[in-house]
């Protein structure tokens, strides 16, 4: 592709070179240049690309596009724009043929939920007959292809490479993640999604290389009302007024409202024997009773966020029901079988918001206790922990401290900042810093009724030590608790 064609719709300044050169591949990382290619040199939080552009014109790049001026040999092309990474998503597009265009496009942004939602569409599409690619925090899914996930939206060269192997693999639509960083990055600059979805917003990410503060993550969070044609929010999010401020996008709302396009009424808890749900009758766009093997009310609104778009695409009552009685998101709260006497479950839960929802759901269960697990990871805003540990204290019967991703700091640093926020409680604790021994000793302890949150870790299958990522996958380590315990004659009932 010519280098004007590559570039079409970018405002840019030719620096040097001629902008009919054929270019033969696009890359930000200079590891990834080969003969020919375009290096795009992107400011980023930990190094600036304009550093590299030497080693990529060394590996063959035929043109660099900069914000600063570098010297560059004279067979090379340099063209420099105002901002980078901007000028990346719309050359992606161009590159890759505008795959955007070819697929239904559901972008999904807010606090909480947005996970848990997207798998929820995925499943109800793909139940009605439409191949559904996802992009999320946890992976990455085209055809029969999983591929785990770095960060919650990839750039966007990535994104629109997989938006086209989704149109190769037969895709019509393509569900995904849209976070704050993706939309303050411009990774999905110039797409117009079909439907913008926006489930909720709470201070969040705020602190070093995220924002710098809820207004800027607020102001980052509405621009998806900016870019796409229909927009489904949540009516009952306290600002609700200000998340449709400045939109562009005709609106639908849902949540338990009377004004909301989709509502939700006689909402009913479900327990059993490891086992938690809710019912619900859904009502306004689509009539239909709900029941979902996920606990909790951000369940509902996660399924009338999804039952909401997917009713635009032709899903059928039955379809609907179907799915989300299957859909399942790993580490979203993910139940575990461990004995007919408690219930197990893992969540994603690692910052206070997500805590205090995710607590408070399960007390309205009514269990015998809330047995509450968990540390904090290292090298991050030290406010967290002290959040958590109130959190857990006031909200949870029994915490157990244990260690999370400590990165560079000592596990024991990381537990007393904990310890100093549920000191600001009555809440009970104890502290174990190897997590597999303290969620032996939580399921060694589980009395009939309690409900047992191993919360932080979710979907991730590793711990982060002193720069090192080791295997630690809690589903496994529940197991060889489990298989320890029968070497040693110790059953737990479970019900098939």
């Amino acid at each position: 592709m010519k280098l004007d064609a590559l570039l079409a719709g970018v405002s840019y300044t030719l620096l040097q070179g001629k902008k009919e050169t054929e270019i033969s591949g696009v890359a930000y990382d200079s590891r990834k240049v080969k003969e020919g290619f375009l290096f795009v040199c992107i400011k980023g939080t930990a190094s600036d690309g304009h550093r590299f552009a030497p080693d990529a014109v060394e590996s063959g790049a035929i043109a660099l596009l900069v914000e600063d001026p570098v010297e560059a040999p004279e067979h090379v092309t340099v063209v420099q724009v105002e901002n980078a990474r901007y000028a990346l998503a719309l050359l992606s597009a161009n590159w890759f043929d505008h795959p955007a265009d070819k697929l239904k496009t559901i972008g999904i942004t807010g606090t909480k939920g947005k996970t848990t939602t997207t798998y929820m569409i995925r499943s109800i599409l793909e139940g009605s007959g439409h191949k559904t690619g996802l992009i999320g925090t946890i992976e990455t899914i085209i055809g029969d292809r999983r591929i785990p996930s770095e960060n919650t939206t990839p750039e966007s060269y990535l994104v629109h490479q997989y938006f086209a192997e989704m149109v190769q693999e037969g895709c019509e639509c393509v569900v995904m993640e849209v976070s704050s960083q993706a939309l303050m990055m411009d990774r999905v600059a110039g797409i117009l999604f079909d439907f913008g979805i926006f489930t909720n917003i709470e201070p969040d990410h705020i602190g070093p290389r995220e924002h710098t503060s809820f207004e800027e993550y607020f102001a980052c969070k509405r621009k998806l009302l900016q870019m796409c044609r229909l927009g489904i929010v949540n009516i009952d999010d306290s600002r609700y007024d200000r998340i449709v401020e400045g939109a562009t996008c005709k609106l639908e709302t849902y949540g338990y409202s009377e004004k909301a396009t989709l509502r939700a009424r006689d909402a009913m808890m479900l327990m059993k024997p490891g086992y938690l749900g809710i019912r619900y009758q859904a009502e306004g766009l689509v009539n239909i009773p709900v029941e979902i093997d996920i606990p909790g009310k951000f369940s509902v609104y996660n399924s009338l966020a999804a039952i909401a778009v997917c009713h635009h695409l032709g899903a059928t009552p039955e379809s609907i029901l179907d799915a989300l009685t299957k859909a399942k998101v790993r580490g979203r709260v993910e139940m575990v079988p461990v004995s007919d006497r408690f219930t197990l479950m893992i969540d994603y839960a690692h910052n206070a918001m997500a805590l205090e929802s995710l607590l408070s759901t399960l007390r309205e269960y009514h269990p015998n206790r809330i047995v509450c697990l968990f540390g904090c990871g290292g090298n991050r805003d030290r406010d967290r922990r002290f959040e958590m540990g109130e959190v857990s204290g006031r909200l949870a019967d029994l915490t157990i401290i244990t260690s999370d991703n400590p990165r560079d700091e000592e596990p024991e640093a990381i537990i007393a900042d904990i310890i100093t926020g549920i000191s600001r409680t009555n809440g009970e604790y104890i502290t174990i810093i190897d997590r597999k021994e303290a969620i032996a000793w939580a399921i060694h302890h589980g009395e009939p009724g309690d409900i047992i949150i191993l919360a932080g870790k979710g979907h991730e299958d590793y711990q982060i030590i002193k720069g090192k990522k080791y295997p630690m996958d809690e589903r496994v380590l529940i197991q060889e608790i489990l298989h320890e315990d029968w070497r040693k004659g110790v059953y737990h009932n479970i019900s098939e």
